[in-house]
């Protein structure tokens, strides 16, 4: 699903807002998200999951396409971990 996909399914559930009403919800939902993570923080939605970023150390990689070796600095990088809900309808026989 993609962003305007999710935008319109919550518009068709909620047919009293107006769909640019639902889009500034959910911008402001993914903004309030991304937020968080960039201070630091971790976001966690009961049921669904948590966001949270992890350090990558910095490491020396390689150009594909010359074969040199770079230096690839270390970064924070998003991390999503399912909750226990999410986990057991994903693993529902």
């Amino acid at each position: 699903m993609i962003r305007s996909e999710l935008i319109e399914a919550l518009a068709q559930e909620n047919p009293e807002l107006r769909p640019e009403e639902v889009e500034a919800v959910v911008t402001c939902f993914f903004d309030a998200i991304a937020e968080r993570l960039a201070s630091g923080g971790r976001v966690e939605l009961r049921g669904f999951g948590a966001f949270s970023t992890r350090e990558r150390a910095a490491r020396t990689g390689r150009n594909p396409r010359t074969g040199e070796t770079v230096e690839v600095p270390g970064k924070r990088v998003p991390y999503f971990k399912a909750g226990k809900d999410m986990r057991d309808r994903l693993n529902a026989d």
